[in-house]
């Protein structure tokens, strides 16, 4: 690689880099405000917070990453325009794939960044959020000492704490189970505590009563208890068994058949995510082409090139806009996957068509010399 190539690409690597960094750092802060609920909500530490950030971070470099490349081979190139080192790079004798070497290296380094982010690392770490989001959530823990709250538990059961002591203790139990619609029933305690019996977590409740409606003829039967234990092992189990989403699954996963009723009946949402995954990694290149169609074809204007930016940045949001589109379009009919690839490779070939086509010289005029009076 030439002096100049290198300086060119680390040039636009730099700029990947740092243009990543920002738009990975914003959109962390708009999806963080999501997660607040964990911490304030459940006083969970803000080192668990910090867990569903990182984890998070491979599917926020994969949306941003095609973006960044194109924003920075943009902004290099159009400065280098500006300042004349591309017409003397041409004088010199390069030629315009050569011009375009160091922004197709950083595209292809960027295509395959993002293959290995789809193919492995969005999956790895969607399912390693989505568990750590589901053990959250089903633990009874971290639901029950939520102090002044009415927490659905699970459907049909309700619990509520007035307040917790530090040594754990649990004041002002409110236990209301409704999943048996015609017998409802109201436990009221004192107080109490949650306790684990190997791998079987129950609420022990002390100094309270048991309260159960018959609606058929409105009676209620009170019971008066000392000691009383509500067994949630059955609910544990029931809430630790989940269907995995799509992005939780690798390539894989996502086209093998599977008897699974939800498989079944999510199947296009799994064809539709796996080849999601394979088109996504060619924007990278598709969008750094577009921008160096944008900046090197045509004839260098010294008022600048204003009009090609805003053409190329428009072409950019129309290709999210469609790619978005053709991936919801694929969940419902499968004809609409043909055109998930079309969408990624046509700009590509087209951009490709662009840099190196002959650009066509306007015609000479020749004076024309007025005739002799006779």
């Amino acid at each position: 690689m030439r002096a100049i190539n290198r300086y060119i690409f680390a040039q636009t690597f730099m700029a990947t880099i740092a243009i990543t960094l920002g738009l990975t750092f914003a959109v962390w802060l708009t999806q963080s405000l999501r997660l607040i609920d964990f911490i304030v909500n459940r006083g969970l530490p803000a080192s668990t917070f910090l867990a569903f950030i990182l984890l998070l971070v491979p599917s926020f470099i994969g949306i941003v990453l095609p973006i960044a490349a194109f924003c920075s081979v943009l902004f290099v190139y159009y400065k280098l325009t500006m300042d004349s080192e591309i017409v003397v790079l041409r004088a010199a004798g390069l030629s315009q794939l050569e011009l375009a070497g160091p922004a197709l290296h950083l595209g292809l380094l960027a295509t395959l960044t993002v293959y290995s982010i789809t193919l492995y690392f969005l999956p790895a770490s969607y399912r390693e959020f989505k568990d750590l989001q589901h053990r959250l959530r089903s633990d009874f823990t971290t639901v029950l000492l939520q102090e002044g709250t009415f927490n659905a538990v699970t459907q049909g059961i309700t619990v509520y704490v007035r307040d917790r002591t530090g040594e754990g203790e649990l004041l002002g139990i409110l236990v209301h189970d409704s999943r048996d619609p015609d017998k409802p029933i109201t436990m009221m305690a004192e107080r109490g505590a949650l306790v684990r019996s190997g791998d079987s977590p129950r609420v022990v409740m002390f100094n309270g009563n048991r309260q159960q409606r018959n609606l058929d003829d409105g009676r209620v039967s009170i019971l008066y208890f000392d000691q009383y234990t509500v067994e949630l092992a059955q609910l544990q189990e029931t809430a630790l068994t989940r269907w995995r989403e799509p992005k939780e699954r690798f390539i894989m996963e996502l086209f093998a058949r599977s008897d699974d009723p939800n498989d079944i009946a999510y199947r296009s949402e799994l064809i539709a995510e796996g080849h999601q995954r394979l088109v996504m990694p060619l924007y990278c290149l598709s969008f750094v082409l577009i921008g160096l169609a944008a900046i090197l074809a045509g004839e260098f204007n010294r008022r600048g090139q204003t009009r090609r930016v805003l053409l190329a940045i428009l072409l950019i949001a129309g290709l999210e806009a469609i790619s978005l589109a053709l991936h919801d379009l694929a969940t419902r009919t499968a004809l609409a996957i043909p055109a998930m690839y079309a969408g990624a490779v046509l700009p590509i070939l087209a951009s490709l068509y662009v840099l190196v086509r002959t650009p066509r010289r306007p015609a000479r005029r020749v004076p024309v010399t007025p005739a002799a009076p006779s």
